[in-house]
């Protein structure tokens, strides 16, 4: 596959804020506007000289549903600029991405806005199925006596709510929560509850790290109606250790599961955003790329198994551009659960999966030093449309601070697939 010039002009993410059984401040709308308006008054170019907006969101409101076209029209691109709204679950940030460079690829597009979002404390309670056909049988009563007789066959039991998000997180092919899916491997890789909570530590000690370092200068503080301001992703505690984590209960898979809520990916609001650019409108707006999108992979697996997609998507980009596993200077691979991304790193290593799955070699394994060096989702969150384009961003913001060059940002998807994109950093640490 070969790849025209797919500029990174810039890009911002709001703070990731934890959801804490209430809707949170912010609609999926509100956030994605208050970053692409602080992104866009940074650049040289007004908005509607944007080509089309692309946002994707796993979860939008109804009233939000064409998500891409308001953000556009909030953001003042006018009538005439095009915005629509790309789906592929966890990765629908990274599809946004992906779909930007294919309009700019093929000549239909030459300066993208594009990204992700979605506000996971908003997603809707519903009614039960019972409780909706009730509504219908009463809809159609006319008489006292149909309502009547309407009223008699009422159960308490109708009324117990649907958790939307809990359905969303629920295979509907497999039958199996995607933890449960993360269970499936820690047991086919031997990944203990131990490994699984040290590994969900480090990701909050490297993220604690890098906000005392302002290593994620990509984010744009908020604010709310009342005042309020958020400057920064509000999940990350001091005193998730190891020994802390292991106290917790298993979720997913009760009482012999290992996976817990403090080594899964917490559920969070966020949006992210990226500018992408042709070569021609770089020359016309005089801009000055921070990044190139070098390569990109979709790949397909059992969902049964969903946390290996990295390794099915990025390992195929590996192979093209004749890079070893460790031939990438950094990786971003999003962080759904502690077991599913070291599973990823141990099925790279195992001979015998690598040939019956990828039919090849081991790749070997990928050194801890050069994975999410800032911490990952399981500390900062997992706003599902907006992750795949936050790890995209972070790993370029990444390399930059530390004047290196590739990175590989990689993501496992629910329905059994998973994304990749390999990017190169254009200049040299940022001032």
């Amino acid at each position: 596959m070969s790849f025209q010039p797919v500029y990174i002009i810039d890009g911002a993410r709001s703070p990731f804020l934890k959801a804490r059984n209430a809707p949170g401040p912010f609609s999926a709308g509100d956030l994605a506007v208050q970053t692409g308006r602080e992104l866009l008054l940074r650049q040289p170019f007004e908005a509607p000289q944007l080509s089309e907006v692309i946002l994707g969101c796993a979860a939008p409101s109804p009233d939000e549903t064409n998500i891409g076209r308001i953000l556009g029209l909030r953001l003042g691109t006018g009538h005439k600029v095009p915005g629509w709204t790309v789906m592929r679950n966890c990765a629908s940030g990274m599809q946004a991405l992906d779909s930007g460079v294919q309009a700019i690829q093929t000549g239909r597009s030459d300066l993208v806005l594009a990204g992700g979002v979605d506000a996971l404390s908003h997603a809707p309670i519903l009614f039960s199925d019972d409780m909706v056909h009730w509504l219908a049988t009463w809809g159609k009563a006319r008489s006292v006596g149909a309502r009547l007789k309407a009223l008699r066959s009422l159960r308490l039991s109708y009324l117990k709510p649907v958790i939307g998000l809990l359905k969303g997180l629920t295979d509907p092919v497999v039958g199996l929560s995607m933890g449960q899916t993360a269970e499936n491997l820690a047991h086919e890789f031997g990944i203990t509850r131990q490994d699984m909570d040290e590994f969900a530590a480090r990701s909050h000690r490297l993220t604690l790290r890098a906000q005392q370092e302002n290593a994620f200068e990509e984010i744009v503080p908020l604010s709310d109606t009342r005042g309020n301001s958020y400057p920064q992703d509000d999940g990350v505690r001091e005193d998730s250790t190891p020994e802390k984590l292991a106290k917790l209960r298993p979720v997913f898979d009760p009482p012999w599961g290992n996976i817990t809520a403090g080594n899964s990916s917490q559920v969070t609001d966020g949006a992210a955003l990226l500018i992408l650019a042709s070569e021609a409108a770089v020359k016309e707006h005089q801009l000055k790329p921070i990044g190139r999108i070098v390569d990109a992979q979709w790949a397909g697996l059992d969902p049964a198994t969903m946390g290996l997609g990295p390794v099915f998507a990025a390992t195929p980009i590996l192979e093209r551009n004749r890079l070893a596993l460790n031939g990438p200077d950094l990786w971003e691979i999003n962080e759904a659960f502690a077991a599913q991304v070291l599973a990823c790193r141990a099925a790279w290593d195992d001979q015998q999966w690598c040939q019956q799955h990828l039919g090849r070699d081991a790749l070997g394994l990928l050194d801890m030093d050069k994975l999410n060096v800032d911490g990952g989702a399981i500390a900062i969150g997992h706003p599902v449309g907006a992750s795949g384009a936050r790890i995209v961003l972070h790993c370029l913001k990444a390399l930059r601070r530390r004047n290196l060059r590739l990175g590989m940002a990689a993501i496992c998807i629910g329905g059994g697939q998973g994304g990749a994109m390999l990017i190169e950093s254009l200049q040299g640490t940022e001032s």
